[in-house]
């Protein structure tokens, strides 16, 4: 396959960090004499955003949103990496993918300063021409404007770039930026309505895709 620009979401599609994000929301609300949230709730508020994370953790909670925020991302930042792994054959396959030329990137909603840290931390952030959260750019996905600075700094075209992700904001910044599209459906996002280019159950079988002769 022609060299091609991959542009990967980050949870959800190359780590499960849900228990260290639910933790994160618990220690906050715990702050608030809150009951904690199941995981499986937690889980469904991730994707559009720390801010969005926090409000919908808080609903009905007469609680100053900006105050809670600012409690999830000191405990989060300072626990990032405590149970958040790799999905299975992330680490190879992302190699794989650079050695047969294609170029990587990052953008998540997740803020850009601890999404670069755990990208370090698992020792794959050179992997990558660009990792870009939130606060990097002035929008969040599904805008655009942080998948055109992908392209920019990779200097690709739209036409061989792909989103990868397991949300539909992937799915619908792929669209508005006007690239195609991939779905995980190991991850934990939703599609509402949105259809991608292509499905992949698993990394490997997404590596096996793009590397083929």
């Amino acid at each position: 396959m022609k060299e091609q620009l991959l542009i990967f979401d980050l949870d959800g599609t190359l780590i499960d960090s849900r228990a260290d994000l639910a933790a994160g929301v618990n220690h906050m609300r715990t702050h608030y004499d809150l009951s904690p949230l199941s995981l499986e709730t937690i889980s469904s508020y991730i994707g559009d955003g720390v801010h969005k994370l926090v409000e919908r953790s808080l609903q009905g909670a007469a609680v100053d949103l900006e105050d809670a925020v600012r409690i999830n991302k000191k405990f989060y930042f300072a626990n990032l990496t405590v149970h958040t792994k790799l999905y299975k054959g992330v680490r190879v396959g992302l190699r794989k993918l650079t050695e047969a030329g294609h170029k990587l990137a990052v953008l998540t909603n997740k803020p850009g300063d601890p999404s670069r840290a755990i990208l370090r931390h698992f020792k794959l952030d050179h992997l990558f021409v660009s990792i870009l959260g939130g606060g990097d750019v002035a929008s969040l996905k599904p805008e655009p404007e942080g998948l055109f600075r992908c392209l920019a700094e990779a200097g690709v075209e739209g036409s061989n770039t792909w989103m990868v992700g397991d949300h539909y904001t992937d799915l619908a910044v792929a669209h508005n930026a006007r690239v195609k599209s991939a779905f995980v459906r190991y991850g934990f996002g939703e599609e509402r309505g949105v259809e991608p280019d292509v499905y992949f159950a698993s990394f490997p079988e997404l590596v096996g895709y793009f590397i083929q002769p």
